[in-house]
């Protein structure tokens, strides 16, 4: 039986799925909830400084995007930190935590760039108990002009410098979320080691709008007519989650920086998925408040069930092990050859292959009067395209070509391999590219 224990930084929980910092977060009542349905860890909404609470609006606060059917794809949240006072959080934090001693509770912080309102929560959360704080160095909304959000996120220097500070004021693990409405994820996650930080999370919302009213012309949600933009998260961020939880775990200032990945995580698979690149756990937002808390256990039983089918005996089995897989494009195969397949049996005829293939790709497909599409080796370049518009799963398929098999493409065998540096068109003389700078 896969053991599905979780130790992040020395936060030990029953399973490696928290819920992350937002509005399924913002209450002792909520974070009950999710525990009874089987949530192994929080991370508790984020805590603002002592005094009066932040104000959100009393309007909208989600825009959505939905795929054909009905569908969550994303999210676009315009809800700043919490608008509840700091001690009252602190008082159910620190209920919560006496109640359920075995499950991971994680405190988001985010006060003014200055050492001593960090300094000072830092000491009311210790107080509750908590395992651990996380600070959130990326909204992307709100906030900014008080030197809070992703106004620090998207500046190494600030990043390590708040970070030291709260390293020095602290027993707790310290854990730093980063923005991804940056160029390159390696600098603040850079920061944040020199800083100390025992760990980073990402990604934060992306900077979005994600619609427009196009008869009133405001931009959704619409808070008296104006919209604003805000941070978008859900499954469709999660292809650019993925790359930059690999960024970080395959680059060798920070290969050894634990991680903690967040971004569209709705099933066991994707966290699978987010774990083989280097996250030690997940956090989740957008699935559970889309389908409900219960969905936790779907998520449990299918990592459990994969492990025990992969013989896979602890979650540290999975993690990293896709790391050394990820390449830049110059390290790829040149002389790796696949051709489309179609299988005929499963074939629906529904001819969105050809149609992709004629119109906007390489002219590779052929249909015959009775509508039977056939592939065309001489033409097909493998870009697999008619892979993912094809309605029906495994229909079509890539097949390698073994070596020395003949690529009727080209006419040229298969041969061993070969990367882009080493290929004889990839030269100087060839790119037009000097190596030696001029005086």
């Amino acid at each position: 039986m896969a053991d599905l224990r979780s130790n992040f930084l020395g936060i030990k929980s029953p399973n490696p799925f928290w819920l992350a910092s937002a509005p399924p977060t913002d209450k002792e009542y909520n974070v009950r909830r999710a525990f009874e349905a089987g949530w192994g860890g929080v991370v508790w909404k984020t805590l603002g400084e002592e005094g009066p609470p932040v104000v959100n609006v009393s309007g909208p606060r989600y825009g959505a995007i939905h795929g054909a059917d009905r569908r969550l794809l994303g999210l676009n949240n315009i809800e700043l930190i919490t608008d509840r006072p700091l001690e009252v959080n602190l008082r159910e934090i620190k209920a919560v935590k006496r109640d359920w001693p075995d499950r991971a509770l994680v405190v988001s912080l985010m006060v003014p760039c200055e050492q001593e309102p960090w300094e000072k929560i830092l000491k009311a959360v210790e107080e509750t108990g908590a395992d651990g704080v996380e600070l959130n160095f990326g909204c992307p909304h709100g906030m900014a002009e008080r030197g809070m959000g992703s106004a620090v996120g998207q500046v190494p220097e600030y990043i390590e410098m708040v970070t030291r500070w709260v390293r020095n004021a602290t027993r707790m693990p310290v854990i730093v979320k980063l923005t991804p409405n940056i160029t390159n994820i390696l600098y603040p996650a850079e920061a944040a080691m020199r800083g100390g930080a025992d760990a980073v999370s990402l990604i934060n919302t992306i900077n979005s709008i994600t619609s427009v009213d196009i008869d009133s012309f405001c931009p959704e949600p619409s808070i008296d007519g104006k919209g604003a933009h805000g941070g978008y998260c859900g499954p469709a961020v999660k292809p650019i989650a993925l790359n930059m939880v690999a960024e970080i775990a395959r680059n060798a200032e920070t290969a050894n920086l634990p991680i903690s990945g967040i971004g569209g995580v709705t099933t066991w698979r994707d966290a699978v998925e987010f774990m083989t690149l280097g996250a030690g756990n997940v956090q989740v937002c957008t699935a559970a408040m889309t389908y409900g808390f219960k969905i936790v256990q779907e998520m449990i039983s299918g990592l459990s069930q994969y492990m025990d089918e992969k013989g896979f005996t602890s979650i540290d089995e999975i993690v990293g092990r896709a790391v050394p897989n990820v390449k830049d494009w110059n390290e790829l195969n040149l002389n790796f050859v696949t051709k489309a397949v179609i299988d005929q049996d499963t074939c629906i005829q529904c001819g969105r292959c050809y149609a992709a293939c004629e119109d906007t790709s390489h002219q590779a497909i052929a249909m015959s009067e009775d509508r039977i599409f056939t592939v065309k080796d001489e033409e097909c370049v493998a870009c697999n395209l008619c892979v993912n518009v094809c309605p029906v799963e495994d229909c079509i398929t890539m097949k390698e070509l073994p070596l020395g098999a003949l690529d009727e493409r080209t006419g040229r065998k298969v041969e061993p391999y070969l990367n882009w540096p080493n290929h004889p068109n990839n030269t100087p003389a060839n790119c037009g590219w000097d190596p030696e700078p001029a005086e």
